[in-house]
Order: structure tokens, then sequence, then C-alpha cells
């Protein structure tokens, strides 16, 4: 299975979560500036969520190009990852309707860091499939930056109940870690990833080539392979021989001049 339908489902759940997100903020019924202050705290979360799920979308295309094919274990990992990426316009809300509060600051903490567990089992599956030998594989290594991202919303969690705004300093680093695309894979991609392909696919090619070669000779006008079991039948009792000049292709060529007026036709 390819990754077409993969992608394109994730990315359709992807719009809905940030259509969800922006329809949290409520028109304000005054027109001045001031009726616009309640709404800071709102806007603030939304936009450092937004950041996340733009995050999510671009470095899940950079993923799907390193993979070639899709398996069951894959699907459901990604479907796990579309769950927590779901639950960030609940626990945007909630911090932001409350001003940063401790709880909501930390719950939100939590499902950012179950987003970055999921973005971990996906990869993991992935490289599963394709080995460890794979495209993927040999542009994340160790992952050092997905390890570090994981440890800074631990710590979070944490400083949450202690100093709200320093959990929502480590926040934002680490959204700013990622802001960019995921340069290792870009990298691979761009350099060794066409060489990696080539180099994959240099024993199907060959097989495939040589194989159609052989289709190509034993299917020829007249010609009969001798890999399949075939009757050949002959009309008006012409002569034939079961095998030709050819020998282990298995011709059946009927007399020429009898040929020409009793046609032979293979049943296979």
């Amino acid at each position: 299975m390819q990754t077409n339908r993969l992608e394109a489902f994730s990315d359709g759940v992807i719009a809905i979560i940030i259509t969800i997100m922006v329809l949290e903020m409520k028109v304000p019924h005054g027109t001045d500036l001031g009726a616009l202050r309640p709404l800071v705290p709102v806007f603030l979360s939304y936009v450092l969520s937004f950041v996340y799920v733009g995050i999510y979308w671009n470095n899940h295309h950079h993923l799907l190009h390193a993979t070639h094919h899709v398996s069951g274990p894959m699907m459901w990992a990604n479907l796990h990852l579309l769950f927590w990426q779901s639950l960030i316009p609940f626990v945007t809300g909630w911090m932001g309707e409350n001003h940063f509060a401790a709880l909501p600051m930390a719950l939100y903490g939590f499902v950012l860091m179950m987003a970055a567990v999921a973005w971990l089992i996906l990869q993991s599956a992935i490289i599963l499939k394709q080995g460890r030998d794979s495209l993927l594989a040999g542009a994340l290594g160790r992952d050092y930056k997905g390890k570090l991202s994981l440890a800074f919303y631990i710590l979070a969690i944490g400083l949450a109940f202690l100093n709200r705004w320093l959990a929502g300093a480590l926040y934002v680093l680490v959204a700013v870690m990622w802001l960019i695309p995921d340069r290792r894979i870009e990298r691979v991609l761009a350099k060794g990833g066409g060489e990696w392909r080539r180099k994959q696919g240099n024993g199907l090619r060959g097989a495939t080539d040589a194989r159609y070669g052989e289709w190509a000779y034993a299917f020829r006008p007249g010609a009969v392979p001798a890999s399949h079991s075939c009757r050949v039948h002959v009309h008006a009792g012409t002569p034939c021989t079961s095998q030709g000049s050819h020998g282990s292709r298995g011709e059946a060529r009927p007399d020429r001049a009898a040929a020409d007026e009793s046609p032979a036709h293979h049943v296979c």
C-alpha cells in the first residue's frame, strides 16, 4: 500500500483540528479594543497550538516522503498520533480561558508529550517495516532531538505547578526547536535518497528486466514457453513438433506449408 491515502487522511484531520481551535475564539460583543482584552490569553494559546499542529503537519509530510509502503502497524500508529493531536483544541481552549492556570498548563503539556510519544512510535513502526538500513533510519540516527523534546515536556509539566510562565517558555522552546522542517530527512532525501533507492531497486529491476526479456522471447508469434503447460491444437491433422530448434524454449512449430491452410492455436 502506498502512502497517498494515509497522508490525505492525516491532512484532513489536521485541517479539522485547526478549524476547531479557531472556533474557540468567540467574537466579542463590544466594538472597542477593550472588548478584545479577554481574548488575549485565548489568542496566545491558539497561536502556540497552531504552530505545534503546523510543525506536526510539516514533519509528517517529510516523514511519509521517506516512507515507501504502509503497513497495518503504521496505520494504527498514525491513528494514535492523530488521537493525541485531536485533543489539542480542548486543552488549548481550557488553558486560554483560564489564563494559563497551573492544571490546564500541565494538561496541555501532557497532551503535547503524548503526541511526541506517538510520533516516536510512528517512526519506529516505519523503521521496523523498512529495516534498520532504510532511508528514514539513516536520517534519524539516534534521534536526540526527539528525546530532548520529551525531556522538556516532562520538565514543563512539573514546572506548571511551580512557575507557569517558565513552563510556557519551555513549550515555546520546543516549538522553536521544531519550527524548521526536520533537516535530517531533507538532507537524506536531497543527497542520498536517489542513490539509496537505486541500490534498493537494482535487484528487483534486474530480475524484472530478465523476466520481461524471457517473456518477450517466449511469447513471440508461434512460440510456447516451456514453463507453461500448454496443448497445441492443429487443425486438419497438421503435423506438429513439440520441440523446436530452441530446445528448452519448447516452441511448437507446425509444418510451414500445412500451417498456411490450417492455422494452429495454443491453449494454456
